[in-house]
């Protein structure tokens, strides 16, 4: 395996931006049991050059430590010599930074979010019309009508990142997997932020718009 050499003013700078994010996600419960992942890329990219810091395995992320990232490269294998084990979702965000080219991708665990897959999983989307989040994703027509791709929660990773580049659209900046979260993305981390937090609010909604219906 070779390793890459990351300028150190490169990687505390992400360090400390994806600490911050880790915080106030985990301050919102989005990591339950260490579960959720995040990464921000580093340096230069291409579709088949291109490194980022994520999340190692099985951390409290409630918790800050120096272990709590380490730096893999476009197939998820770390770029340098490390003790940690990359999260085990990694492939899924190395097929999307190769999609899109995006800066930043965060992947959480929510109620609403599991609730509303699971209940959009047969038709593989969840339908969006009307809200006004979805100017997040920077789309301004009036009564815009989105979807989100729903892909099954397959326990080989792998087999679950060979489908994203079949249902990914660049227009919307966000995968869930069937029961079990999203993975929302932009060119930094600010946008990837705020589309995460876009479509939770629009997972609340859904929930609580199909119990009143049901009322």
């Amino acid at each position: 395996m070779s390793f890459v050499t990351i300028p150190l003013e490169q990687k505390q700078a992400v360090l400390q931006e994806l600490g911050g994010i880790k915080e106030q996600f985990a301050a919102r419960h989005w990591f339950p049991g260490t579960s959720g992942n995040l990464s921000l890329r580093v340096g230069d990219y291409t579709p088949d050059n291109f490194h980022f810091a994520i999340t190692a395995s099985g951390k409290d992320k409630s918790v800050s430590t120096p272990s709590d990232f380490l730096f893999v490269d476009q197939e998820g294998h770390p770029c340098e010599a490390t003790g940690l084990k990359p999260s085990a979702e990694t492939l899924i965000h190395c097929e999307i930074y190769r999609e899109t080219g995006c800066g930043a991708v965060f992947h959480v665990h929510t109620v609403f979010n599991n609730l509303v897959s699971e209940y959009f999983g047969e038709k593989g989307a969840v339908p969006i019309q009307g809200l006004e989040l979805i100017k997040a994703f920077n789309i301004w027509e009036e009564n815009a009508a989105i979807t989100i791709p729903v892909l099954p929660n397959y326990a080989e990773i792998p087999r679950i990142a060979e489908l994203v580049s079949g249902v990914l659209n660049p227009a919307i900046p966000g995968i869930l997997l069937r029961g079990h979260g999203i993975y929302a993305w932009g060119k930094n981390a600010f946008e990837a932020k705020r589309h995460l937090e876009a479509f939770e609010f629009i997972f609340e909604y859904i929930y609580r718009d199909l119990l009143l219906r049901k009322s």
